[in-house]
């Protein structure tokens, strides 16, 4: 398949990551379905991505024509098979749950259409392991966005042991009618971002369980020293402490590498309830600013404001 083929795009998944990458697709001219498991969370899905446009329309990064023709380019359901009828590529967007995942892509390798290629934003599992569930691996690949969505312009295009040179191209040239700037990587857990990622952030939580620096004071210094728009302890607090422990749990068990082993405050707080930012992490108590009685940063408010 040509990126000239793909019309529309289903999203599975409509959380945080899904809507947003539903938004894109919008923006972009896709006709796009937008997936999940709950009227609840799909409406909740669909709000968040009204709520971004309109903060663009204040950017002036949109007009509100612009806003009408994507929302009208969305549509939500709760049934596979409505999803995927026309469905030319496949984004997954549910929970980092190896389980979950597999779950989902042999429930879609046999709702879909054998044309449509499946892609995973997964941060963390090998793509071969995930392809493993469909009868498809040529036509499955990594798509890995980043949050939030609509304003990072990286998109790690992951290939697979079996993922073919059409494929990966398709997902070059689809990122890239997106708005966004594909980097093609091999296979492997964690791929490139998650692994140097997981170790620099642990090394600044064990820096702080150590009692070298405060919490406010290592993402001061990240963001100062280092021109990171949030520090390490912000963006967790955003993107979820749990799922960072899933990852390192993850590359730690596939690895045996001790650079991956999960800092302890990262099971404290997550065992405790305290999973991150509630308005990013519905049900979470809090996250680390909030644990630790720290005051937050009135350019982190901003920021993801």
């Amino acid at each position: 398949m040509k990126v000239e083929d793909v019309k529309t795009i289903a999203i599975w998944g409509a959380g945080r990551m899904g809507s947003g990458i539903a938004e894109v697709c919008a923006r972009a001219g896709y006709q796009v379905v937008l997936r999940d498991i709950s009227e609840k969370a799909l409406q909740t899905g669909i709000e968040a991505v009204k709520d971004s446009m309109k903060k663009a329309v204040e950017r002036g990064k949109m007009t509100i024509k612009d806003v009408e023709g994507a929302l009208s380019r969305i549509r939500g359901t709760l049934d596979v098979k409505e999803a995927v009828r026309e469905a030319d590529v496949v984004i997954e967007c549910v929970p980092e749950d190896l389980d979950l995942k597999k779950r989902v892509f042999k429930e879609l390798d046999e709702a879909c259409p054998e044309r449509t290629v499946f892609a995973s934003n997964t941060s963390s599992f090998m793509i071969t392991d995930l392809a493993s569930a469909t009868r498809r691996p040529d036509r499955f690949v990594g798509m890995h966005f980043f949050n939030p969505v609509p304003i990072m312009r990286l998109v790690e295009v992951v290939r697979g042991a079996l993922t073919s040179d059409e494929t990966v191209n398709l997902a070059k040239e689809l990122s890239i009618k997106l708005g966004k700037i594909p980097v093609v990587v091999n296979d492997g857990p964690g791929f490139f971002t998650s692994r140097w990622f997981a170790v620099w952030a642990s090394e600044a939580f064990r820096l702080f369980e150590l009692g070298i620096a405060g919490i406010k004071e290592i993402d001061t210094m990240c963001k100062l020293g280092f021109n990171m728009p949030l520090g390490p302890f912000e963006l967790h607090d955003m993107v979820g402490i749990d799922v960072q422990l899933h990852v390192l749990e993850y590359l730690y068990r596939e690895t045996g590498d001790p650079r991956y082993a999960p800092p302890t405050i990262l099971k404290k707080l997550v065992k405790a309830g305290y999973r991150g930012d509630p308005r990013f992490n519905p049900g979470s108590k809090g996250g680390f600013y909030d644990y630790f009685k720290v005051v937050k940063d009135k350019y982190y408010m901003r920021r993801i404001e």
